[in-house]
């Protein structure tokens, strides 16, 4: 679980619910109509602008903001450089059995297609194809809440007009002013809540999520391809590195 994430949004709740609650409380803030215009028709114009396949995944999108798959590129770079030293010593088709149990699918795809002798060429294209496909599809994903947050801010001022019309309309009767001016100030802020808090912030994490997915599977791709090749660990291990910050590029070779 990505601890930033998650802190980051109960600790943005809490300061804002907590500054209503120490003002007026959280009851005059909450609005019925209001919260029919902006959530509801935020979710209907998300329908409206994406594909249902895309929808009923929203909430596993969401958690990928959350819980996202970690990727540890040292541990990465260690296991390549075993595999190009066993296929240095014993032959790429020694391989095959670590292929058969390799849990990152990416990794596996790759390995085996190198131990059934595919060409070069082959594999890069092969896989570079899975890594643009996956990466539009996580942009696709992305853009669902970078929408949300546009939308939102949209449908907060549609309430907003909303609400105008309707005070406008009871100017002369002072008890229908204040619930129309309710609905006017609250649609804004529901807006604004739901397109900065989670519309515009789970974009971004998801695309950050999307590049080091990307970064992983560009690792393995140059591994891969370094193995095939027959490189000597210490030149592919040397190559992979360099996919690390330099404060982080270590040899096991010099340990």
């Amino acid at each position: 679980m990505d601890l930033g994430t998650v802190i980051g949004l109960v600790l943005t709740l809490a300061l804002l619910f907590g500054s209503m609650a120490m003002g007026v409380g959280i009851g005059p803030y909450i609005d019925i109509p209001s919260v029919l215009i902006v959530f509801g028709g935020t979710i209907g114009v998300l329908l409206i602008g994406f594909k249902m396949e895309q929808m009923k995944n929203f909430v596993k999108i969401f958690m990928v903001a959350i819980k996202p798959t970690q990727y540890d590129l040292k541990e990465l770079i260690a296991k390549m450089v075993e595999y190009s030293t066993t296929a240095r010593k014993d032959g790429i088709l020694a391989l095959e059995s670590s292929a058969n149990s390799e849990e990152n699918e990416f990794l596996k795809k790759g390995l085996s297609m190198a131990v059934d002798g595919n060409e070069p060429d082959t594999i890069r294209e092969l896989l570079e194809i899975d890594m643009e496909q996956t990466s539009e599809r996580h942009k696709g994903n992305a853009q669902i809440f970078g929408q949300l947050g546009g939308f939102a801010g949209a449908m907060g001022m549609i309430g907003t007009l909303i609400g105008l019309v309707a005070m406008l309309l009871n100017m002369a009767d002072p008890a229908a002013i204040g619930p129309s001016m309710a609905v006017a100030l609250l649609t804004t802020m529901y807006g604004a809540m739901l397109g900065n808090i989670v519309g515009g912030p789970i974009e971004n994490i998801l695309s950050i999520r999307d590049a080091d997915e990307t970064l992983a599977k560009t690792l393995i791709l140059e591994g891969i391809m370094a193995i095939q090749a027959g490189d000597n660990p210490r030149t592919l291990e040397g190559k992979l590195l360099s996919f690390l910050a330099p404060n982080e590029r270590e040899s096991q070779f010099d340990k």
